[in-house]
């Protein structure tokens, strides 16, 4: 019930972010949050007919100017689908756009020291299952994407392969909450901050000691070092955050 509520919120709020002042009256709100509600509790699923105009007009006394401007949003988001002679229908696709929109506004929010905090929580916390659990294609993987990272011909290019690394090493956890986490915070280094905050302290030495740091940690896990995976994983994150964050 906790996670559900949570989503509800984050897609609440995202869904105001994306609204003009003027829609953001309790009429509008009443009416966009009580259909989220039937949304995430199951009461409305995809492929079910929503009532028409005038009967949520008529249900929420509120104006049917304001009920078209709430269901043209929730098109806008591919929540919904409508068509002329048939009405409107929850979208096949609702319910993995109402968890796109639950994931964004935190990743939006989260600042490169809070991910930084959270990578330093999180990393070496899995470090223990990978070494346990790693199987030689996981190990394979891990390396694969250490080398792609080493070949990139950019900034951008190395980011995604620098990221995919450590993904796939929480992949190799074999824990679905752990790879959740991961790609959250993977996502979190798609938002402009982190990006801006990269390209202003990346230089290619650097990048070139993270290399360094990667193969480290790559040779401790292909040899289910613990002691050694777990020190070099910390210490490659602390690096990182003292040439992003300064300290």
């Amino acid at each position: 019930m906790s996670g559900t509520i949570c989503l509800w919120t984050y897609t609440c709020a995202t869904m105001r972010s994306h609204i003009s002042q003027q829609e953001t009256g309790s009429a509008a709100c009443r009416l966009r949050e009580a259909l989220l509600a039937q949304l995430h509790g199951g009461l409305l699923r995809p492929g079910d007919r929503l009532p028409t105009e005038r009967a949520l007009s008529d249900q929420f006394a509120i104006a049917r100017t304001t009920v078209r401007r709430v269901l043209s949003e929730l098109k806008s988001l591919s929540i919904i689908t409508q068509t002329v002679g048939r009405g409107t229908y929850v979208a096949e696709g609702a319910t993995v756009a109402l968890s796109a929109l639950a994931v964004e506004k935190p990743a939006a929010l989260t600042t490169p020291k809070e991910l930084m905090e959270a990578r330093l929580t999180f990393e070496p916390a899995a470090i223990a299952m990978v070494v346990r659990r790693a199987t030689p294609t996981d190990l394979q993987r891990i390396e694969h994407c250490c080398l792609k990272a080493e070949e990139a011909s950019t900034l951008e290019e190395f980011e995604h392969w620098d990221a995919r690394f450590h993904e796939v090493i929480a992949d190799a956890a074999h824990n679905n909450l752990v790879s959740s986490v991961f790609r959250l915070m993977n996502l979190v280094r798609t938002q402009p901050v982190w990006s801006a905050v990269k390209q202003r302290t990346v230089t290619p030495e650097r990048r070139a000691e993270y290399q360094l740091e990667h193969r480290l940690i790559v040779a401790a896990l292909k040899s289910r070092d613990l002691a050694r995976a777990l020190a070099t994983t910390r210490g490659h994150l602390l690096h990182v955050r003292r040439n992003l964050l300064g300290y």
